[in-house]
Formats: C-alpha cells, structure tokens, sequence
C-alpha cells in the first residue's frame, strides 16, 4: 500500500464506479466487496483508516449475547454466522476466547445455561466450540480471581476476538490488491452534482492542501457517527439519522484476570453486558452506553463511565482494580441509527442502508462482526443501480496477511521501533506518530504513558522516512501527547 503511487492512480482516472466516503469497517468492507466484484473503487477517508469508533471496540466478534437477550433473533443469526465466515476467511486475526458467565444465584446456571445452549445451536455448522456448564472449582480453575463468595459455578462458551484496527488495515490492504484505490487524509469537502444528481466528490489531500474533482457513478456515504455530516452536504434540511451512543473501556494488567478466559457480565445496572477481556497481555473492561449530544473526534471518557465500570467489575473480583491501575482508557462513539426508544441500549445495532433523492447510498449502524455483510447488503444496491449481475464472493474470500507489527512496543530497542515505523510508513500508509502509537501498534490502547514516552522517537523515525523536518517532529509530538493525556485516568 504505497500512498503516493495510489494518489497518481487518483489523478489519471478519469470516472470511477463507487466512491465510498468513510474508511472504517464499513467502508473498507464495501471496498473490498467492490473491488472484488470487478467495479472501479475509490475510498476516502478524511482521518486514518479506522481512527474512529472502528479502532475503539470491544474486541470481540460475537453474535451478541445481549441481542439474545433482547430477542433479536435475526441479528444474532447474522452475526454468528459472520463470526464464523471471519475465523475462516482471516484466522491470523481472529481466533477463538473463552468466555465464563459467574453464577451467583440459584437460577443462572440453567437460566444462562439453556441461553448459551441455544447461543450454540444458532450458530450451527460455523460453531466454534460447546458451551459447558462448571462447577466453583473448575470456574476458580479457569478465573482464579473471580470473587469465590457465594459462587455457585459458571457457564463457559465461546467467541471469538481480534485486533479491530489490526483487521483494518489488513482490509484496506486486501482492496488495494484488488484494484481499488484507499486513501487516508483526503477529506470530502463537497459533493459533485449533475441535474441534481451525486455524480462524485471534491476532496482535499490533508497532508498537501491539494484538491481533486472525482468523478463516479455511485457515491457511498459509510462514514458512521459523521454520516449526518455527509448528509447536510447533500441536502442541509435532511432530517438527522445518528443518535450516538459512547462506549469506554478501561486497560489494565493481567494480574486481575490472569489466564486467558474472559468474563461476561450479563447484566448491570444500567442493563448492559459488562467483559473483562484478555488482549495483548492486558485486559479490557467494558462497556458503558452512554447517550451524547457532541460529535468529535476524540470523545474523552466521562468520570461517571469510569466509575461504573471500575464498581461493577469489583463486586466480581477478588482485587478490586483502581483509578491508579487503569493503563490506558479509550472512548467510542457508536453510530446507533435514531429508534423511537429513548434508551440507547435498546437501539438496534442493526444496519440501515438508504438512498437520498439525489442517489447517494448512506449505511450505518451495524458492528464489526457483521461489516462483510453490511458490505456485500450495500453492494448489491450498487449492482443493480449499475445494472450489472456480478454476484457478492466476500464469502471466500481471505483477508490479506502483512507483515507483523507487534501490538506492544514496551521492551522493544529503539532500533527495533525505528525499523517498524519505517515498514508501517513505507507499506501501511502510517503518515503520523498517533497513526503508529494507536492503530498500527497499539501501545496507546495498552498503555499510554509508554506510548507518550515513546512519541519522540516515533517522531524522528518517521520524519526520517516522509522528509520532514524537525518543527514537524515537534508538532507530532505535541499533538500526540495532547491527545495522548486523555487516555490516562485524571
């Protein structure tokens, strides 16, 4: 993926077929559905590939034990079957964690027993293993620091879990070398019309100022909570569609969780699943779902999220973690498609895809597990607007593989971190320290102080690599760092 031969790719094509506006897991999903159905794809996206709420998830690909609960059956079918086409079409990011459900009263065991059971059976031939039924001393076996008082055994089952930003460049890189073109920091500023019809974009280059008129057939807007924001440039009187909701989770040491079985909450206070989730020698508490008003880029977590999370999973272990244990904390903002319902949590996470009078395709919602189906829904549309029957093969298709990048830099030499910022920028479009430190590694999401430690020699290494000078360096650095602080409990 070498930004400067895709941008003179840009620059000598004169109409593309799609152009997708948005490169976080839906769009590069559509991208990669698009290019391998033969179309002439284009993708913008106006931060780096999945800088929002793409990179901030959870971690897991899970049919979503919380929608059985609510009796969505339908998405839970869905999703367990995207789980299961994503172990086999990218096991070198996605694998199999167990999950064990603590029970503490008399009826949870059969209660969650027979909704796991029925968990399995949906997922059919694409299972990944049986849920079991344990006892205290098998359940301590497996999480010995789950709080023993009144335990009564637990219900173990299986998910899978990846690398969310890991898997998005891996996307990006799979459209690439399927002939479409992708590029970070190129912003649309506006939108083309020909008799009141979207016939393409304006978009600037963020890195050069320079702007370009791109033509295409079909204008996709898969920009998640932003998608209002693309909405207004076609018709500023459209009515709003994203009702955000804001997701944290808190990062902190494995000695809370040691092993490598997950737990899962399956109801807090507020109605929630709450995990606690082994991932790269750490463990990820979450989530919260917290209605906002404001859209930005850096949503920052709110002291009460903090507090919830940090109450609720101490009543389950037998340490309870503290603000001055927490490694790193990162907010997302889900882009929750606006229901009738006024509690957030009950908003559907399925996918809406509409066409404006002006014949723009808007998709949102949705999650990461189900963004190869979302794609393969919106592609389809294109095809028959197109008027051509080139049938979805995303189904088989295998996610490319790259060259390993370690998720944590901590111990690492400074030689060893100079050679990875150069193969990220050289190979993965990685233009900045924030794009390296968050999504290429992910020291920011492990630990953000040693991220911020590390930034100066981030900095250096790839002004080294894109010919910048030292004023750049320090307005990298600073930059990062300002962002950085907000990853760190105050």
């Amino acid at each position: 993926m070498n930004r400067q031969s895709l941008i003179e790719q840009l620059d000598s094509t004169p109409e593309f077929d799609i152009c997708i506006i948005g490169g976080g897991a839906t769009g590069l999903g559509i991208a990669v559905d698009a290019a391998s159905r033969g179309y002439k794809t284009v993708l913008f996206e106006q931060h780096d590939f999945a800088k929002g709420t793409s990179s901030r998830s959870t971690k897991l690909v899970h049919g979503g034990v919380r929608y059985l609960q609510q009796g969505n059956i339908k998405l839970v079918m869905e999703a367990l079957k995207e789980r299961g086409l994503l172990l086999k079409n990218a096991p070198h990011l996605v694998h199999n964690q167990k999950f064990i459900v603590p029970n503490y009263k008399w009826w949870e065991k059969p209660y969650y027993g027979i909704g796991l059971k029925i968990y399995d059976w949906m997922a059919g031939s694409l299972g990944i293993g049986p849920s079991e039924l344990l006892n205290t001393e098998e359940t301590l076996a497996l999480t010995p620091t789950l709080d023993p008082d009144d335990l009564t055994g637990a219900v173990l089952y299986h998910d899978g879990q990846f690398d969310d930003a890991r898997l998005a460049i891996s996307l990006a890189q799979t459209a690439v070398t399927l002939d479409a073109l992708v590029l970070n920091y190129f912003s649309v500023t506006a939108l083309l019309k020909k008799q009141q019809n979207v016939c393409g974009v304006w978009v600037k280059n963020q890195l050069t100022g320079k702007e370009y008129e791109v033509k295409s057939k079909v204008v996709i807007n898969a920009t998640g909570v932003f998608t209002d924001r693309i909405l207004s440039m076609d018709n500023p009187e459209h009515e709003s569609l994203i009702s955000p909701s804001q997701g944290i989770h808190l990062v902190v040491d494995k000695e809370f969780l040691p092993g490598d079985t997950a737990i899962m909450i399956p109801k807090t206070d507020d109605g929630r699943v709450l995990f606690a989730v082994p991932w790269h020698d750490k463990i990820v508490l979450g989530t919260t779902d917290t209605p906002v008003e404001e859209i930005t880029e850096e949503p920052i977590p709110l002291k009460e999220e903090i507090e919830f999370i940090l109450t609720h999973i101490g009543r389950y272990l037998t340490k309870d973690p503290q603000h001055s244990d927490i490694r790193s904390m990162f907010a997302g903002l889900r882009p929750l498609v606006k229901g009738k319902s006024k509690v957030t949590a009950a908003l559907s996470r399925d996918h809406l895809i509409t066409i404006s009078e002006s014949d723009m395709i808007t998709v949102t919602g949705g999650k990461w597990t189900t963004y190869r189906k979302m794609a393969e829904d919106t592609v389809n549309l294109v095809a028959e607007k197109l008027q051509s029957q080139i049938t979805c093969v995303t189904h088989e298709l295998k996610i490319a593989v790259l060259r390993p990048v370690p998720a944590s830099i901590e111990g690492l030499t400074d030689e060893q971190i100079t050679t990875l910022v150069k193969q990220t920028a050289n190979h993965e479009m990685c233009m900045t320290v924030e794009d390296f430190l968050s999504r290429r590694t992910r020291q920011l999401l492990l630990d953000a102080r040693i991220a911020m430690e590390k930034s100066p020699l981030v900095a250096a290494a790839l002004a080294d690599v894109l010919n910048k000078d030292q004023a750049w360096i320090q307005a990298q650095i600073n930059n990062f760092k300002n962002i950085a602080t907000h990853y760190l409990p105050h």
